[in-house]
């Protein structure tokens, strides 16, 4: 069934025209991830769909009753709304509901009403309440709080005192909780930690309407979309299939093109020098019927269909030119411990980086991945032990935020002066990382995240470094320059050490994950999906040995070590089953507060807590196994 139909949809600003001819259908169930460089008028596709802009020509239509959620702006809210008033504006029409319901009941304590009247409405406004989901509430406020990680603290924070990242998380729960039939969702994924994004994506897969996402996250896009719309030259040209799927076929189809447009312009160019023969042949016996032939065979050539050669976009040309070779080991971290006042980070890691290799640093939002990349480069020092650089290694560091000392100057003076260029050499410089131009000229204050990106890997990589240190390297940068990141990143020879939430980077550029988890770091020989198997398979083999039934060592064992490690593992054996209890009854618990979310919430926490402390007991138990 179509849902929502655009044909050829245009819009201008000004005599500028953003959308030339945009055509496509959405179908029930078409979870669609919408692609295109920076400025081809994605967002403004959604913003016309949402009924935020008008558009200047063609068609849109949709099914009668169609409800439409956008994750955009952020909306202003009274300076009193705390999370949960903003999370309870998307059941506003239920909560009215029962309120009146409320008031109803009420007055059929009083015998002076007309009860039938009263309950004949009554009747009215609870299937109306129950059509409206008033009675899953609660269900799918837990569902999607526990999903973002909008706990009890945070739901009780000021909206306006949040942070960019947070307000956004904050309204993309607010319209998932709002269930509206066609979901338009700008780069929802920019402020989540990857549990978070993967929660989305399962949330996304088992949404019951249509989705329409912008995203930079390829390894999202492959997981949660069917269908690919890319927007390219003000046009819509849908893909069936996900974002791995379109990249092989617009890569196929753009070399057919233009094998085709080569065959046609040999074919043009043979049929331009038989005309321009027989109107030389014309020209020296005096022959009409050559000059017929000549004009015939222009003729043939104006009207043939020409096909366009496809464009080929500037991409930057970045070379790295590594420094001098370093020894075997870049870095031995050895009994790494590492505290910020009460906090601890790192207790006894241990971790070998290798030349040459490309290591992705893994791990849970504070868990210390940043820190790790300040202990090594020398800016903290650990509370104790021993991190050791190899001789020869030459550091070069793209921290997340990045800032620019001398802001005010131009690029062009920026470079200049940091590389001792002349301006030839620093503008031919420039062009390979995509400052053409006026671009030159721009302030550093006023750059891009993405621009910024460029301009310090420019500085960075001319100093021939050979191992890079990359926090976050795709966090600002489109589709096209984290590909050309990738491109340059693969020719490097040196060592890559780096932290991303871009699952995709990760799987493309990783030869080995080092995951920080529970203050150690684990260590992982190969990719993203490789380590995500290897989690996998971990976790069902605890669960199959925890499920395996417990076998009495009955031979006779006078060694005391073993003895002790007996009696340990009974008891780690006794202390999982009764924290095992102690879940069930808290899951019987769920089921006596239906409608009670603060309780519903507390009791999830508290499981959520239980089953960490199981995990934490699994582990010793696999250890002492």
């Amino acid at each position: 069934m179509i849902e929502l139909s655009l044909q050829n949809v245009s819009k201008s600003y000004g005599a500028t025209k953003v959308l030339e001819d945009i055509s496509f259908e959405v179908h029930s169930k078409d979870r669609i991830g919408m692609v295109g460089k920076n400025g081809t008028g994605k967002t403004t596709i959604l913003k016309i769909l949402a009924e935020i802009e008008e558009y200047n020509g063609g068609n849109i239509s949709m099914s009668k009753g169609t409800k439409i959620g956008y994750l955009d702006q952020i909306p202003n809210y009274p300076e009193n709304y705390v999370v949960m008033d903003v999370l309870n504006l998307a059941f506003e029409d239920v909560i009215n509901i029962k309120a009146q319901m409320q008031q109803l009941e009420k007055k059929m304590c009083d015998p002076q009403d007309d009860l039938d009247k009263i309950m004949n409405k009554y009747s009215d406004l609870q299937t109306k309440y129950e059509h409206l989901g008033g009675y899953d509430v609660e269900e799918k406020l837990s569902k999607v709080c526990i999903g973002l990680k909008i706990d009890d603290k945070f739901r009780v924070r000021k909206f306006n005192e949040l942070s960019g990242g947070e307000k956004t998380t904050v309204i993309l729960a607010k319209i998932l909780l709002e269930n509206p039939n066609i979901l338009l969702l700008d780069e929802p994924t920019n402020h989540l930690d990857i549990q978070s994004i993967e929660w989305l994506e399962e949330y996304i897969k088992e949404y019951d309407g249509c989705v329409i996402i912008i995203s930079h996250d390829r390894y999202f896009l492959d997981r949660a979309v069917n269908k690919i719309i890319d927007i390219e030259e003000g046009k819509a040209i849908v893909y069936k299939g996900n974002y791995t799927y379109f990249i092989n076929e617009k890569e196929a189809k753009r070399q057919l093109q233009l094998d085709s447009y080569k065959v046609q312009q040999r074919k043009i160019k043979s049929m331009e020098e038989a005309a321009k023969r027989f109107r030389d042949w014309a020209n020296r016996a005096d022959n009409e019927s050559m000059y017929k032939k000549a004009k015939n065979m222009e003729r043939r050539i104006e009207k043939m269909e020409k096909i366009e050669k496809p464009k080929e976009y500037k991409k930057a040309d970045i070379k790295f030119t590594s420094h001098k070779k370093s020894s075997k080991d870049i870095a031995r971290i050895e009994n790494l411990s590492m505290s910020f006042e009460d906090k601890k980070i790192f207790n006894n890691a241990d971790l070998i980086i290798r030349a040459n290799e490309k290591i992705a640093i893994l791990g849970k939002n504070g868990c210390g991945k940043s820190t790790l990349f300040r202990l090594i480069l020398g800016k903290l020092k650990p509370n104790s032990g021993v991190i050791t650089t190899g001789s020869g290694v030459k550091f070069g560091y793209l921290e997340q935020e990045i800032k620019f000392e001398q802001s005010e100057k131009t690029v062009l003076q920026y470079i200049r002066e940091e590389l001792i260029l002349n301006e030839y050499d620093a503008r031919h410089l420039l062009v390979k990382y995509n400052f053409y131009k006026d671009d030159v000229y721009k302030k550093i204050s006023v750059l891009s995240g993405g621009e910024k990106v460029r301009l310090k890997l420019c500085i960075m990589l001319m100093n021939k470094v050979n191992t890079l240190i990359l926090d976050e390297p795709t966090n600002h940068l489109d589709i096209d320059s984290r590909e050309m990141l990738e491109e340059a990143l693969k020719e490097f020879k040196g060592t890559i050490i780096f932290i991303s939430h871009d699952r995709y980077f990760i799987n493309k550029m990783a030869s080995r994950i080092a995951e920080i988890n529970r203050k150690k770091i684990i260590v992982y020989e190969g990719s993203y999906d490789y380590y995500l198997e290897k989690k996998k398979d971990h976790k069902e083999e605890v669960s199959k040995k925890v499920k395996v039934k417990k076998v009495i060592n009955t031979k006779p064992n006078n060694d005391n070590l073993e003895k002790d490690n007996s009696k340990k593992i009974q008891k780690l054996e006794e202390e999982i089953a009764k924290k095992e209890t102690i879940i069930g009854s808290l899951k019987q618990e769920l089921l006596k507060y239906p409608s009670d979310y603060e309780k519903l919430s507390d009791i999830q926490n508290e499981i959520e807590k239980v089953q960490k402390q199981i995990e934490e007991l699994l582990e010793e138990w696999l250890q002492l196994s």
